[in-house]
């Protein structure tokens, strides 16, 4: 099936709906609620998406999408692996700085809106997989095994927009998104020698 391209009036409507969810979240607001908001009719949001689930998914989906599109331009512009793992994580802070917490629980509270958080969560991984992988090609990083640190890199992304590693830590997203972003680059630096070096060391 076909799926036909949003109205300019629904275009807008998503974009109003996403500035509530982001300020406020939605797990407590009702169709009815919205459409009062959007001064649209329920048959105007309807449109849209045939339910309150459907039309949450819909709305944090185009979160993700139109924030990844904004990350990936800052990528583009990167000239290596270490630049292109800078910009991608800078924009992902920067991107989740519009979140507000309500909007943090309810995307994780609700199965389908976290559904589309973890799959976001998983392309993130595949990009820092895809970064090591190129700096390993540069002779920028060391050679290490990308796709295990891909992985916890992206348990770290996912603690941090979810406010769990800010909150036990103390800091905010970006500040998160900065440190991992040392610690990746630093650990990953071939002039760093690794564990193997430290071993060498200490003599172990």
């Amino acid at each position: 099936m076909t799926r036909r391209n949003p109205t300019a009036r629904q275009a807008a409507l998503l974009e109003e709906l996403l500035g509530i969810f982001l300020a406020e979240g939605f797990a407590d607001t009702t169709l009815d609620d919205f459409a009062a908001r959007l001064r649209c009719s329920k048959s105007t949001l309807y449109a849209l998406a045939p339910s309150k689930e459907q039309l949450a998914r819909k709305v944090v989906g185009h979160f993700f999408r139109c924030a990844t599109e904004r990350v990936e331009k800052r990528v583009a512009l990167a000239t290596d692996a270490r630049a292109s793992i800078a910009a991608y994580l800078e924009g992902a802070a920067t991107e989740m700085t519009v979140a507000s917490p309500a909007f943090i629980a309810d995307v994780a509270a609700f199965a389908p809106t976290r559904a589309v958080y973890e799959r976001n969560a998983k392309a993130a991984a595949e990009r820092i997989r895809e970064f090591i992988r190129a700096g390993v090609a540069e002779g920028l990083f060391r050679d290490v095994h990308a796709p295990l640190v891909a992985e916890m890199a992206g348990w770290l992304i996912e603690g941090i927009q979810t406010g769990v590693l800010g909150h036990r830590a103390g800091v905010s997203d970006g500040e998160a998104f900065t440190a991992l972003a040392d610690l990746l680059l630093d650990g990953l630096n071939r002039s760093q020698g690794g564990i193997d070096s430290v071993k060498t060391q200490l003599r172990l």
